[in-house]
């Protein structure tokens, strides 16, 4: 077996009471299937709140701790070396891998953590001599335990001991598909992928909806889109990509209707759209990437009216954040530098030069019975197409 060892510590999933065994099981089904992705054969061991991962021989760890990170529900992923349970076996461990632990720091300390309180030494004797075997290799390390370059962490649990340097931060969140199922409606630009990992990251198993409008818009678009959806399922499980053609409605709108009303009555339709997207797969909540502010569709009143079109309730995780916030988020989750990309969605096409940034409900009703709503919907509906990514 591999010497290297994973460990999962979970988060705010330990809270749970009765039903953690629902929590759990899901973090383990993302766990199984992300390493299934990587090279070896590995097992998994769970005990007090902390899932271990091992390896054989042929097991890639490192790429397997890089996966692991983006597991929602783990706080923190740390990959260490598994020993023996004894002092002996600990020591041994920690000068062999003493170039990993230490690497080129001045000062360290030591964190021992017992869980196991039948091992003889407790975790101040642990520590004192750890700490001595690392000053006798390295005499030029000092001690700081306040404010340490690096920690050395030996833990003594009840099944197996092993050493780490610590971790890294993990997705922390609730594990995906743990709080229902919503679907995002998915454009080509930075916001809307950032609201999906973040909901996504609180518990929501996400489908995506996107609207293209064919010609004005292109294959290259459209793959723009697939590409960002393939992006988010890496880090949040399978999506089911909606594509809809609203070709049909923009052009009515751009005949029949106040052009200063029109983004606003494109953004309704959609609204329309995915709710009956969303109902005919099950998802009881819509996402957008809406910052309140923004642009015109994006004013209190703007979403207020968009908001009426639908039954269904809205979650806009983004709605608070500056465009700084949100660029910052969708570097960290890969999504910006395909975001960005220059292909025009159907957004983009007819925009009002003067749009309507206070817009009334009445009056927009108003423009709305000029055209045969739910005629457009439903031909609309008619063109959905599906793609399964990831």
């Amino acid at each position: 077996m591999n010497s290297k060892i994973i460990l999962l510590k979970y988060g705010e999933v330990v809270m749970k009471g009765l039903n953690r065994s629902y929590f759990d099981n899901l973090i383990i089904k993302r766990v199984r299937y992300l390493l299934k992705t990587v090279d070896g054969e590995f097992s998994l061991d769970y005990a007090q709140s902390t899932l271990c991962i091992r390896g054989d021989e042929n097991a890639d760890m490192d790429t397997a701790f890089e996966k692991m990170k983006t597991v929602f529900g783990i706080a923190s992923v740390c990959l260490g070396f598994e020993c023996e349970k004894s002092m002996e076996a600990v020591c041994r461990t920690v000068s062999e891998h003493m170039d990993t632990l230490i690497g080129g720091a001045k000062t360290f300390k030591c964190v021992g953590k017992r869980s196991d309180k039948r091992f003889p030494l407790n975790s101040p004797q642990i520590c004192a001599e750890v700490g001595d075997i690392i000053l006798e290799a390295k005499p030029y390390l000092k001690v700081d335990v306040n404010d340490p370059e690096v920690s050395v962490y030996i833990e003594i649990r009840d099944k197996y001991a092993c050493v780490h340097g610590g971790g890294e931060k993990g997705a922390c969140g609730m594990p995906a598909g743990s709080a229902g199922h919503g679907l995002l409606l998915l454009s080509g630009g930075i916001d809307s992928p950032v609201a999906g990992y973040l909901a996504a990251k609180r518990g929501l198993a996400i489908d995506a909806v996107y609207f293209e409008s064919p010609p004005y818009t292109g294959e290259a678009a459209k793959q723009k889109v697939v590409d960002l959806a393939t992006k988010l399922s890496e880090l949040c499980g399978r999506i089911y990509l909606h594509t809809v053609s609203v070709t049909e409605i923009q052009e009515v709108l751009m005949e029949k209707c106040d052009e200063r009303m029109f983004t606003l009555l494109l953004r309704r339709f959609m609204v329309r759209l995915a709710e009956r997207t969303a109902r005919s797969v099950g998802a009881e909540v819509l996402i957008t990437g809406e910052s309140l502010g923004q642009v015109a569709s994006q004013t209190l009143q703007s979403i207020a009216v968009t908001n009426a079109a639908a039954k269904m309730p809205f979650f806009r995780p983004c709605i608070t954040m500056d465009k700084d916030d949100i660029v910052v988020q969708s570097r960290k989750i890969g999504t910006f530098d395909i975001s960005i990309l220059p292909y025009e969605d159907c957004c983009t096409v007819f925009v009002p030069k003067h749009p309507n940034i206070r817009p009334e409900l009445d009056k927009i009703l108003e423009e709305e019975a000029k055209i045969p709503v739910d005629d457009l919907v439903d031909r609309a509906f008619e063109t959905k197409t599906v793609i399964k990514i990831g």
